[in-house]
């Protein structure tokens, strides 16, 4: 992870009690409680705490399976993560020359927590059951193990050309880059993406055009990889998973070539996935975990009004709105009206944005905030600010701006503008800085001579902005102006 903390945009997650509910109905750690209850004295377990073979029938039984090898193999990936999670406690069989002694079983203490625990502890319970199955994914497949095996009748790791961590980093770099979609398109994850999209996001280079067939073989490798990965990753509650359409191999073994874009019925054959609200809360906490700067909507809402219009500055429209919904939420609306205000003073470089988003934050105040935009009526940093809020709730007794104010204020709206999310949308910007010279006649004859430590950024960006050359010149010049102005 990078050192500078990168901030990934807000998720929205649901109440950790809503979260807790959604990880003890997952179907692996399901599984994995049902056989913590099952185990008891009789249950005998071999080296490593697995249990013994002939143990197996019986705990697919008690899941509910038949006692078959799929049912026997689903009761010993539950029996791992009921072990990996301290669900139940193995005592491995000694080793000593007399042999024959199996390992015993016990009650771990997490399995009270499944009903006498909080939903944090529930949470933390699932998280390593995650992990566990995050191994699983990762692990390789012994199709020939009998080809894998040393004269020694170990396992030959060289042979299997396996990489564990390179192997775990590429999932985590998959699961990144879901989670990133995810959060981008608004926090909630609810489109699932195309898996040729996701293995293309790991293999295809951000520069290059057209994809090589070199490059093509890879996504399509990836794809099959990832294809056995989500499978094992489904019953945990990562993920929503639709499979790779089997019809679409040739033969069996023959990996398909990625889908071509255009046909979205095609696409959804070669695999569709999603990450749950728990997969959001699993990624997000391994992130945090990894030092990644990870916010969800509601982290703010126990700080102080500096960290919310700070913290909401780079969030999308509707996280910044639910952030301060709930940051309201735990206020009264006087107070709340006052500290917003105090926090959107001064000159440094991201007031204009913190001004702006205070204003947002006044309108779902309401009509309680009033007392407290009255009292900033002559303050020169929120005084504009205070009469458009006003303005907006056609209160009365507004009292005029000064001219100064007025053309303070629109250096301020445009500042703020041009910081929101690395410049704005530009045709917004664009008619917004058109409207301004086309209401003020001489606008650039005031407008230079502005006391704000961004009159000089502003004034140069609208000449940038405005389609009109000749005002565009004139910005240009105001621009000039302010610089000497402030270098004297």
């Amino acid at each position: 992870m990078s050192s500078d903390r990168p901030t990934l945009p807000p998720v929205r997650l649901p109440s950790d009690a809503e979260l807790a509910r959604d990880a003890l109905a997952a179907p692996l750690l399901a599984r994995a409680v049902r056989l913590a209850r099952w185990a008891g004295p009789e249950t005998r377990v071999g080296a490593g705490g697995e249990l013994v073979e002939d143990q197996l029938p019986a705990a697919a039984e008690a899941l509910g399976l038949a006692p078959d090898d799929d049912g026997a193999a689903y009761a010993s990936e539950a029996w791992r993560v009921a072990v990996d999670t301290g669900l139940v406690v193995v005592e491995e069989p000694q080793d000593d020359e007399g042999g024959g002694e199996d390992g015993a079983v016990e009650a771990g203490g997490q399995l009270a927590l499944v009903t006498g625990g909080a939903p944090q502890d529930v949470l933390a319970l699932w998280l390593d059951a995650l992990e566990t199955a995050l191994a699983d994914a990762t692990a390789p497949l012994l199709d020939d193990l009998a080809g894998l095996l040393g004269e020694d009748g170990d396992l030959d790791l060289d042979a299997l050309d396996w990489d564990p961590q390179a192997e775990a980093e590429f999932l985590d770099g998959v699961l990144g880059n879901l989670y990133l979609l995810t959060v981008t398109e608004g926090g909630s994850g609810d489109a699932p993406v195309p898996l040729p999209a996701l293995a293309a996001s790991m293999i295809v280079p951000d520069d290059m055009g057209e994809p090589t067939d070199d490059i093509l073989e890879q996504v399509s490798d990836a794809m099959m990889r990832l294809d056995d990965q989500f499978r094992v990753l489904e019953p945990v509650g990562l993920v929503e998973y639709q499979p790779v359409d089997e019809s679409l191999m040739a033969e069996e073994g023959e990996e398909p070539a990625p889908a071509q874009s255009g046909d979205d019925e095609d696409v959804s054959r070669y695999g569709m996935v999603r990450l749950t609200p728990l997969g959001l809360y699993g990624v997000r906490a391994r992130m945090l975990e990894a030092g990644v700067d990870a916010p969800a909507v509601g982290d703010l809402a126990d700080k102080g009004a500096d960290s919310l219009l700070d913290g909401i500055a780079r969030y999308p429209e509707a996280s910044a709105r639910a952030e301060t919904h709930a940051w309201l939420a735990r206020r009264e609306p006087l107070p709340a009206a006052r500290e917003l205000l105090a926090a959107a003073k001064g000159a440094d470089a991201g007031s204009p944005l913190r001004r702006l988003h205070c204003q947002q934050a006044l309108s779902l105040v309401g009509a309680e905030a009033e007392p407290a935009v009255r009292e900033v009526l002559d303050d020169p940093e929120l005084g504009g600010l205070a009469r458009v809020w006003l303005a907006e709730r056609e209160a009365a007794d507004v009292p005029a701006p000064p001219e100064p104010m007025i053309f303070w204020l629109a250096i301020d709206t445009i500042a703020a503008q041009l910081d929101a999310v690395g410049g704005g949308d530009l045709e917004e910007l664009q008619e917004l800085v058109e409207g301004l010279t086309s209401r003020h006649g001489g606008f650039f004859d005031s407008a230079w001579r502005v006391e704000h430590p961004a009159t000089p950024e502003v004034l140069e960006a609208m000449g940038r902005l405005h389609r009109d050359k000749r005002v565009a010149k004139e910005a240009r010049k105001a621009a000039f102006k302010a610089r000497s102005r402030t270098a004297d």
